[in-house]
Formats: C-alpha cells, sequence, structure tokens
C-alpha cells in the first residue's frame, strides 16, 4: 500500500507539500498539484482518514441520540438525518437510550473526548445540567434547554389545534386522549391545546398516560386494552401513530366501526399509518425537512458557518384518512 512519502518522492516534493494538497491548507502551485494529484491516482493512495481528522481537530462523526431505533419516528428521524448529514460530509453514529440516562450520558460524554464533533439529541431521560454543561455542538429536538443550545422542532401546538377542530367537526362528544409524562418537552404543547380546546366545548377526555421514553410494542397494546375494557361510549382517539392504531385495532376486533362509531386522529403520520385499513387521518411532522434542518444546524455550528437562531419550529399538516370524515379547517375554536 502505499505511503504520503511515495507519492512525495513520485512528484518529486516535500511530504509536507503532499499534505497540504490533501488537507487543503496553505498554498500549492497548480502545476505543482496536478503532479501531485497525478501521483496519488498512479499509486492509488488512499490518505489516512484518522490522521487527517486528528490533524483538522474533527472526526467528521455527528452523534444522533434516540429513545428507541424501534419507533417509527425515531427510526425516520435518524435515517433522514443520517442521508442529511452525510450529503454535508459528516457520517452519523446513533445511540438508542431506551430510557436509560446512563446511555445517553456516555454519549453525550463522547462530545468531551472529541470521539464525536457534535450531537443532535431526541432522547431526553438526561437531567439538563448534562447538557448545559457542554461547550461543545449541540442541536435539540422539541426540547428548549435555553439560549445556549439551539432546538429544531414541529409547532406541536398547530397540531393539537388541527386534531380539535377535527373531532369537534366530526361531532365527537368523548375522546381517549393518549398522552406521555414527558417535562420540558414541546411535544406536550399538542396535548395542552387539544385539551383545553376540547374541554371548552364540553368534550369529555379519557386521559390515558404513558411513561416517557416507552416505546415498546407491548406498551401501547396494554394501554389500549384498559381503556377499552374500562371506558365505554369512546367515539374518538388521539394519541401518537402506533398507540392510536393500536385501540382502532382492538375496536374494531370489538365490532365497532370506523369512523361511523369510532373517529381517530393519530400524531406523527408515519408509513404505517398509510398501510393500516382504514387508513387513518394525521397530523403529519415533516420528517425529512425536520432532519434536514438538524443537519445543517450542527454543521453550521461545527464549521461556524453562520449564526443559528435559538428556536426553529416547522409546521405541520393534516392527512386526511379514512378514519374521520373530511372537514375543512377553519380554527375557529
Amino acid at each position: 500500500m502505499a505511503s504520503i512519502r511515495d507519492v512525495a518522492q513520485k512528484a518529486g516534493v516535500g511530504v509536507g507539500t503532499v499534505s497540504r494538497v490533501l488537507n487543503g491548507s496553505g498554498y500549492v502551485a497548480p502545476e505543482t498539484r496536478k503532479k501531485i494529484e497525478g501521483a496519488i491516482e498512479e499509486l492509488g493512495y488512499i490518505p489516512n482518514e484518522l490522521a487527517r481528522n486528528l490533524f483538522r481537530n474533527k472526526t467528521g462523526i455527528i452523534g444522533i441520540i434516540i429513545p428507541d431505533l424501534d419507533h417509527a419516528f425515531f427510526s425516520c428521524l435518524v435515517r433522514e438525518t443520517e442521508v442529511a448529514l452525510y450529503k454535508l460530509g459528516y457520517k452519523a453514529m446513533v445511540c438508542n437510550t431506551v430510557g436509560i440516562s446512563n446511555r445517553e450520558k456516555e454519549f453525550l460524554d463522547m462530545l468531551n473526548r472529541n470521539m464525536v464533533d457534535g450531537i443532535i439529541t431526541a432522547a431526553h431521560t438526561l437531567d439538563g445540567e448534562e447538557y448545559l454543561k457542554q461547550s461543545k455542538p449541540i442541536v435539540s429536538v422539541d426540547r428548549d434547554f435555553g439560549p445556549g443550545i439551539p432546538m429544531v422542532g414541529s409547532d406541536h401546538e398547530s397540531g393539537g389545534k388541527m386534531a380539535a377542530e377535527i373531532f369537534l367537526k366530526n361531532h365527537c362528544r368523548k375522546i381517549l386522549h393518549i398522552t406521555g409524562v414527558a417535562p420540558d418537552i414541546a411535544a406536550n404543547d399538542r396535548h395542552a391545546i387539544f385539551e383545553s380546546i376540547m374541554t371548552a366545548h364540553g368534550v369529555e377526555l379519557v386521559d390515558a398516560v404513558m411513561e416517557w421514553n416507552k416505546f415498546d410494542h407491548e406498551s401501547y397494546w396494554e394501554i389500549a386494552k384498559k381503556a377499552i375494557q374500562k371506558c365505554d361510549g369512546i367515539d374518538g382517539v388521539f394519541a401518537a401513530d402506533e398507540p392510536a392504531l393500536s385501540y382502532m385495532h382492538l375496536a374494531l376486533e370489538a365490532g365497532k366501526k370506523v369512523p361511523e362509531d369510532l373517529k381517530v386522529v393519530t400524531y406523527d403520520g408515519m408509513d404505517i399509518t398509510r398501510l393500516c385499513y382504514p387508513k387513518v387521518t394525521s397530523i403529519c411532522q415533516n420528517v425529512p425537512f425536520l432532519s434536514e434542518t438538524c443537519a445543517n444546524t450542527i454543521v453550521d455550528l461545527i464549521e461556524n458557518r453562520k449564526r443559528v437562531p435559538h428556536k426553529q419550529i416547522l409546521s405541520v399538516e393534516v392527512r386526511q384518512g379514512d378514519s374521520t370524515y373530511p372537514v375543512k379547517l377553519e380554527y375557529n375554536l
């Protein structure tokens, strides 16, 4: 395998000149550069990526911390973020916290040890102080740590209003509302505004509260089973994709008709909502745009390309399915 010295000897230049060409640092005459590039191609020289990164004081790797890769939303977020980072010249390293704060902290420590250049975090089991102690680039998904850490998220308040108006115009009177306990998470806004609007219009809500970071399928089935056994007269359900679909599945098995007897609106709008029958009305987060924004923001921070805003809030939209009757949204709530 050819070395940098072999390239320098072949091109008739010093090792330092070859290094400047490889690292894009310093001036090298066009004719000399052409000789070096020819020698590299002829010898099939492959630069030592680790050495180059040490020279540049960077790894070219961004860490992505999520609660659970088995969850459709986070799986999509990772996939789209990895693609966006690759286009920007970076690779991704993924950490599943699976609800364990120590895993999140260990991955965060990699930032201190210069094993990653920055972190995009969408897992929130760790106390915020651990993030605020960091001086290196971090981008948060849906959690506001304060002005020191940029946040990227969806407009969850608008999403909650959209869902509320759909149920009101579908004349629902008793709605199963499946939520998660997640302090300081912007996604809570959709639940808060939804509850406020429903209550103001005299609609009864049956709250089913799940633990935050509890993303396994069995937990979704269990909360759906409890709700369908204990709560009579439910004519609507609002929740994230999978818990809402779990309840719809059990309701259909019990003989209910959708949307005649039960209206279903899910939040996130992942592919599963279009693969089930009937297709479900969803409030959709724009995950590709969310991921692209996260990737651009973390790279802007790492490379000091431009000043980034503290908060970037992205629009959500309704995708009409067959689990509710179509309505024209006006936000007259």
